[in-house]
């Protein structure tokens, strides 16, 4: 039996046996995630806080079988240590006794020996993760303040260990590494009162591969385009979405794209008569949107780590492999979210829920190179505030943000005002006349749930821009 002591002296895998141990119940799936994280803040070209956190969260969910069929229970709780271990468990196990059946109750995933690393001790960040950044983002302040400009953001570095373990003998770990660095720019109080404002933001596993001075000499051209204002109506114009946009646009896509619900007729993808869009062609470009955990530095768990059910998780599912995915091939749907229950329910194959998003257009041209190209349109920096308006079309509304720039003969004239915009991802993809380079990017919107994709910016010859807004 395994000896356990306080949070800090007990390894999570010890944790894991003692909990499954302790278990009653039919089956036991249990879940430690312990993470760690490092940040720095800085506003006005100044470092303003900077920490280091440490916790844990352990999930159990107990699976009860009974006449009606199998119930589950699931309870989590930070900070757990052993003397909270056994209620923990027996709190999962009289939640499962008192729920009804579970709809979407499924075998528990069968294990094989214990995947490489999971007796060993956690990953953790550390402050050393900024020990090439931090110099750098000293050298970006200098040459802002030398530059009339102020800057304002935070970079922020999680590592995550999950280990699965579960009654049927399966032993998994994943360390999940997550990197996010948004800098803002602003024109400086004496010259403008701050008026001017550009963003950008970079998603990274370790900060080895961002550099804040590139970003503050990007946001500095922008800054400059800003100079000369420009008011403009609604109305559509030729568009060019940077990566972060069709990001977000996208992401929200495959949240909304379970095949249960477009079975049922409650979403975009489905057809009358109780079938799916899948095999339509949704874009006349040769897109493939893609799931893959092995993406080269876009890695996630190989494996389904589910702590409550929905309509494209299960709790029964944990521990299932994760493949690599094609959404849309070339142009059609080919493939929506389902875990094995639903699966069954609509005779798909099963498709689980992804760690990262990958949108291949066929493209080599940069955003400068379409830009480049354009003879009037708009260039946008990124949305924020997007919300859903009618799931039957996935029509989405939300506003433009840190600058929407004139595009006229190949050259940025000016910054026009903000606006809100309706438009529909899905619809977007059909009207698409072109996309760029695939690149890394950080969706700004979802940056707090999603931050691993890779996107190119698309032109849309004619996005709503539905009225304008006084957003910044």
């Amino acid at each position: 039996m395994s000896t356990l002591s306080g949070k800090r002296g007990t390894r999570p895998h010890e944790i894991v046996e003692r909990a499954l141990e302790l278990s009653t119940a039919d089956g036991c799936v249990v879940i430690a995630d312990e993470e760690s994280s490092a940040n720095l803040r800085w506003a006005g070209n100044s470092l303003t806080t900077n920490g280091v956190t440490r916790g844990r969260t352990l999930t159990v969910i107990a699976t009860v079988d009974g006449a009606q069929g199998t119930a589950s229970g699931v309870v989590s709780r930070s900070a757990v240590t052993a003397a909270d271990l056994e209620p923990l468990v027996r709190a999962a196990e009289a939640a499962a006794r008192a729920a009804g059946p579970a709809e979407d109750a499924q075998p528990l995933v069968t294990g094989t020996p214990a995947a490489p690393g999971f007796t060993e001790a956690p990953a953790e960040t550390s402050s050393a993760v900024f020990a090439e950044f931090a110099p750098a983002l000293g050298e970006a302040f200098a040459r802002a303040r030398a530059g009339g400009r102020e800057l304002y953001g935070f970079a922020n570095h999680e590592l995550v260990s999950t280990y699965v373990g579960t009654s049927t003998g399966l032993r998994l770990r994943h360390d999940q590494p997550t990197g996010t660095l948004e800098l803002n720019a602003k024109s400086s109080a004496t010259a403008d009162g701050r008026s001017r404002s550009a963003w950008a933001g970079r998603s990274t596993r370790d900060f080895t591969d961002v550099d804040p001075t590139v970003l503050d000499a990007e946001l500095a051209v922008r800054l400059g385009w800003a100079e000369r204002k420009i008011e403009l109506p609604a109305g559509r114009y030729e568009t060019l979405l940077p990566p972060t946009a069709v990001a977000d646009l996208l992401i929200y896509q495959m949240w909304s794209a379970a095949a249960r619900d477009a079975v049922e007729g409650r979403t975009v993808f489905s057809k009358p008569g109780g079938s799916t869009r899948i095999g339509e062609k949704l874009s006349g470009l040769p897109l493939t949107l893609r799931s893959d955990p092995y993406a080269p530095g876009l890695e996630s768990a190989p494996f389904v780590i589910a702590r409550s059910s929905g309509d494209d998780a299960s709790v029964f599912d944990n521990g299932l492999p994760v493949p690599a995915t094609e959404w849309i091939k070339d142009g059609e749907l080919a493939r929506l979210t389902t875990t094995r229950h639903s699966a069954a329910l609509t005779g798909l194959p099963v498709a689980p829920a992804f760690g990262n998003l990958l949108l291949d257009g066929g493209g080599d041209a940069s955003l400068e190179e379409m830009v480049a190209g354009t003879e009037r349109g708009l260039l946008l920096t990124c949305l924020w505030y997007i919300r859903e308006v009618d799931p039957a079309t996935l029509l989405l509304t939300g506003l433009t943000r840190d600058g929407v720039y004139l595009v006229e003969d190949g050259q940025v004239v000016g910054e026009v005002n903000n606006f809100r915009f309706n438009e529909s991802p899905v619809d977007l993809l059909s009207r698409a006349s072109e996309a760029g380079r695939t690149e890394k990017t950080l969706p700004r919107e979802w940056s707090d749930w999603f931050t691993r994709a890779a996107m190119p910016a698309l032109r849309i010859p004619d996005f709503n821009m539905s009225s304008v807004s006084q957003g910044v």
